[in-house]
């Protein structure tokens, strides 16, 4: 679980729903949105857009991951709710359904409701995201409309960041005068507040960081070094009492972004003039007091004490980009300093004292999509071309060898990790990662929206400042719905520049396209400026590799060879995923979860021929089981066989090879199947698949 307050948990425990699902076709093709039980017909959701890329490998990759995204966010986590739980504002639309936090957290909760309204769905489906923001609202009795909050104090403040964001992508005036008067009051009860409120003698906001609300992401101190007072953060008088650099920026943001609602709606400017001041002032004692000039990043902590902290914290130095916190010699720095682990920008970063990479902490030297989401929007807009396809494509692969997209991995080696956590002297507690996590698959969502398409949104047009990496191939972007538009956007060649852009053919001066544009439309943008290097470090050249982010062989221009692949590498399926505990497997992983009727590998055999032929398959496999287990090998989706896997022995750490002849294959890249079909057992361990070719 994540960490949430008593009084929280009591609140939602009774909007504790389950999931509605909507089928693939009623999520591509347009029909009703999930609507509240009872409420009637629901309103027409828009459909969703699809990304098709030019190149084979890019498509199954990135395409194959936006994919899932899509389906995550629009049809597994878009929920019906109950009216006398949720819609405390008065405010909601009981035709259309929410978003909630994922497998696991049936809630919708305030951060993670404003982080995916924010992350996609304002974009994708704005009414969905108007009530998911909606149900993080409550009234009192004298009908001033403010935040939710409990302990997380943060919680309230992300959400003004993403009600600004709405606005921005909707054009919506009748939301930003609601969300205006509730961001407002909001931030009059954080300045007051006790617990979690305002330091003057700093000059910054107390309380946990924004991201971290268990105790394994912080140091001792705050901490100690069995985590005797709570697994929780603020129970912790440190955490409480301290400053973390997250938390301030979103502050800052929110008194920005305060600024610029009030603008928009045209009341006085002495009123527009004092949030922008608080904001300024933000501004500095961040850059005063969490500026490290020797490490060149941003500190994480400072204590009340004065005590500091000269740790990691992904999120904070996200933001500090993001929101444009960091001068332009602060941002180089950044980039030039920050430690990315082997699968992603970490939560925090070292490992702390108590932890390890044997057992990292849930929030420590460990990956979290959401921050990888961030990070990647942050490397973007700072045009660091191949630090974003490098993050980019890790999310991807880390969703393609899984099943989806999981709440944590693990940073080293990528398997699902839902890490440590004391529960006294002696005990670690190892978490689960929980599947089907919204803002994770948002967060990729918005790699490919706001980081390769580069769509940003203002008061009057759609801006675009696209990032196409070396080696990707043309991408286009068919069916987004912007306000009363429909658009198709092209990118072609590769870069950061803007060669040339055309709408409907016709030449633009400017990347933008109009907010009163209607009906539907053809965007055509030509790139150049592409950082060609060797992401993947296969000694082939970005441009010229076929598989510019998975490291190959040179003779096959870069893809992996199909002579050898381990599991973990395929594209895993319903409910496979990767595992580290059993032993004797080779690579970083294996892969479990074949347990039910949909569980399927596929591998993609890069060919150096595309002619027709034959080949051999050995499949590494273990099985404890009490007697042989069967699944389906197919080949680019036709039935070939029935595979048996015979029981190796007693023991999941033994391994066994079982070897399938006169396969056919053909074209440059077959895809290789096993599956558990209706008719087999399955419920074995893959560990990895060698191909080799008739005669070869």
């Amino acid at each position: 679980m994540r960490f949430r307050s008593t009084v929280d948990r009591r609140r939602r425990a009774l909007g504790m729903v389950t999931a509605t699902v909507v089928s693939l076709s009623t999520l591509l093709y347009g029909a009703g949105a999930v609507g509240a039980a009872g409420s009637g017909d629901a309103a027409p959701a828009p459909s969703a857009p699809s990304l098709q890329f030019a190149d084979p490998d890019s498509q199954a990759l990135y395409g194959t991951a936006y994919q899932e995204a899509l389906q995550n966010l629009l049809q597994t986590n878009t929920i019906t709710w109950d009216p006398a739980v949720y819609d405390k504002s008065g405010l909601m639309d009981p035709g259309v359904g929410i978003v909630r936090a994922g497998g696991g957290y049936p809630q919708p909760w305030t951060r993670d409701a404003s982080v995916n309204s924010w992350n996609a769905t304002s974009l994708l489906d704005p009414a969905l995201a108007r009530n998911t923001l909606w149900s993080a609202v409550d009234k009192d009795a004298d009908g001033n409309l403010q935040i939710q909050q409990d302990d997380q104090q943060w919680d309230q403040v992300i959400w003004v960041t993403a009600a600004w964001n709405h606005y921005l992508v909707t054009g919506d005036r009748a939301f930003l005068k609601d969300a205006y008067r509730t961001a407002a009051d909001t931030l009059t009860i954080r300045e007051h507040a006790s617990t979690a409120g305002y330091n003057a003698t700093y000059g910054l906001f107390t309380g946990a960081s924004f991201f971290n609300d268990g105790i394994a992401g912080y140091p001792a101190p705050p901490a100690d070094a069995t985590e005797s007072v709570s697994t929780g953060s603020m129970p912790w008088p440190g955490v409480a009492t301290g400053m973390f650099l997250s938390t301030n920026e979103v502050y800052y943001a929110a008194y920005t972004n305060l600024a610029n609602m009030a603008g928009r709606l045209g009341l006085p400017a002495a009123q527009v003039s004092a949030y922008r001041s608080r904001a300024q002032a933000l501004k500095s004692a961040i850059n005063k007091h969490f500026w490290n000039q020797k490490t060149g990043l941003y500190n994480y902590m400072l204590l009340a004490d004065g005590t500091t902290g000269a740790y990691q914290e992904g999120t904070g130095l996200a933001f500090a980009l993001i929101f444009g916190i960091a001068n332009p010699a602060q941002a180089r720095s950044i980039l030039a300093h920050a430690t990315e682990m082997t699968w992603g920008m970490p939560d925090t970063y070292p490992n702390w004292a108590r932890y390890s990479d044997d057992q990292p902490g849930r929030h420590n030297a460990i990956v979290w999509p959401v921050v990888q989401g961030l990070w990647a929007k942050a490397l973007a807009r700072q045009g660091a071309q191949s630090a974003f396809a490098s993050e980019t494509a890790r999310l991807a692969r880390l969703a393609q060898g899984n099943s989806g997209f999981w709440e944590i991995y693990n940073g080293h080696t990528g398997v699902v990790d839902g890490g440590y956590q004391r529960l006294g002297d002696d005990v670690k507690f190892h978490w689960g990662s929980q599947p089907d996590q919204t803002w994770s698959a948002t967060a990729f969502l918005d790699m490919i929206d706001s980081g390769v398409f580069g769509l940003g949104f203002g008061d009057e047009s759609l801006t675009l400042a696209p990032t196409l990496p070396a080696g990707w191939g043309d991408v286009t972007l068919h069916g987004l719905h912007y306000r009363d538009a429909t658009l198709d956007i092209a990118l072609h060649g590769a870069g950061t520049r803007i060669r040339s852009i055309t709408l409907d053919g016709r030449p633009q001066h400017a990347a933008a396209i109009p907010a009163s544009l209607t009906g539907s439309h053809t965007v055509e943008v030509t790139l150049t400026g592409a950082v060609d290097q060797d992401r993947d470090g296969d000694g082939v050249r970005d441009s010229l590799d076929r598989c510019p982010d998975t490291a190959g062989t040179p003779a096959l221009h870069g893809c992996p060879d199909p002579g050898h692949i381990e599991a973990e590498d395929a594209l895993n399926t319903g409910g496979a995923k990767t595992n580290v505990n059993h032993t004797g497997y080779s690579g970083r992983a294996f892969i479990d979860g074949i347990w039910s009727e949909g569980a399927a590998s596929s591998y993609t055999l890069h060919r150096a021929t595309s002619a027709p032929g034959t080949g051999s398959l050995t499949l590494r496999y273990a099985n404890a089981n009490g007697d042989a287990r069967t699944m389906t090998l197919s080949v680019d989706g036709h039935a070939v066989r029935q595979v048996s896997f015979p029981k190796v022995s007693d023991s999941w750490d033994s391994w066994g090879t079982v070897t399938v002849d006169d396969i056919p294959v053909s074209g440059s890249h077959p895809v290789v199947t096993l599956s558990m079909g209706a008719g087999d057992s399955g419920r074995i361990n893959l560990d990895w698949v060698e191909f080799h070719a008739a005669g070869g």
